[in-house]
């Protein structure tokens, strides 16, 4: 069985190369999109007036509590 020495080399190189790449997208990856907006809202009076209308809408769609009046 013959080595080819410039095939091997080759073959090396391009590992190299791809190890290379694979640690550089480790090391340079983007924040999740959700990381990247936390807290911009805080201390806005104008998102919680929004938050309060939202829970204010969902509760009115809530069906009435009945109590038991037999005890």
């Amino acid at each position: 069985m013959k080595i080819d020495a410039n095939k091997i080399e080759k073959r090396l190189s391009a590992l190299e190369t791809e190890v290379a790449e694979l640690k550089n997208n480790g090391q340079n990856r983007s924040l999740p999109w959700w990381e990247k907006i936390v807290g911009v809202f805080e201390n806005d009076e104008d998102f919680d007036k929004a938050m309060q209308f939202g829970r204010e809408y969902r509760e009115s769609l809530r069906p009435p509590i009945i109590e038991d009046t037999k005890s």
